[in-house]
């Protein structure tokens, strides 16, 4: 069920936990075990891997991958007048919805051949903690007011994008932005969650960029959307009963 002027993410789940329940239930029944499954929504997505219990929790997927595209080309790449393939290492985290927090801190940007950080290449400390984070965060919200629903080919180009660095990896020095299962292992976040870290996939297999130091304003903003995603997935539990 698409999103709709109006609609926040939550006010989808119940309507889309009966779908994505019947669909993980289809997976478990007739997939091979070795299936990788891209699902859009953080909450959606852990619904399906509740409901195909013997599939790998490892190879269901989130999409965070348009706000990291978004973030990545729409706003930086224009702001420092280079094309988006020099921007590297923007991190979205947490939920697919407006608490996400497109992180910076630790984002590359080669302007004639330099690799500058993102702060020095920018130049707008303000700007980069403030409206550049409000702007990824509301573009899905400015789309929808524009065509009265969600965006369609954007949305289209980033899941290509997801699933072909599935398939072919991350370049070595570079990550990307997807929701994983978190066992509560990394950066504080909490287990039996999808969760939005720093990746990167080899052989098919994705691992979460550990290490990376984390300041009090990225802290805070990843335990807000985290604090989200926990009050969805407990809704969504005990809609469905399950543990």
């Amino acid at each position: 069920m698409p999103r709709r002027k109006g609609m926040e993410r939550k006010d989808l789940l119940k309507d889309n936990v009966a779908i994505f329940k019947s669909q993980g239930a289809a997976l478990e029944k007739y997939a091979k075990k070795t299936v990788k499954v891209l699902v859009v929504g953080n909450t959606n997505c852990l619904i399906a891997t509740k409901s195909a219990p013997s599939i790998p929790k490892e190879n269901f997927s989130c999409l965070t991958r348009l706000d990291h595209n978004r973030a990545r080309s729409q706003v930086l790449a224009i702001r420092c007048g280079v094309p988006a393939t020099n921007v590297k290492n923007i991190i979205i985290w947490g939920n697919n919805s407006s608490t996400q927090y497109p992180d910076v801190h630790h984002c590359l940007v080669n302007i004639s051949g330099s690799e500058l950080a993102c702060f020095d290449a920018v130049k707008d400390d303000a700007w980069l903690k403030g409206d550049f984070i409000a702007t990824v965060k509301q573009r899905g919200a400015a789309v929808i007011k524009a065509r009265k629903l969600s965006s369609a080919m954007s949305a289209a180009k980033a899941i290509c994008d997801h699933m072909r660095d599935i398939w072919s990896g991350t370049p070595q020095d570079e990550f990307t932005s997807m929701g994983v299962y978190s066992s509560g292992n990394s950066y504080g976040v909490p287990a039996d969650l999808i969760y939005s870290f720093p990746i990167q996939i080899k052989d098919k297999n994705w691992t979460i960029v550990d290490g990376l130091a984390i300041n009090d304003f990225s802290r805070s903003r990843m335990d807000a959307t985290a604090a989200e995603l926990i009050e969805e997935r407990d809704m969504v539990v005990s809609f469905l009963g399950y543990d």
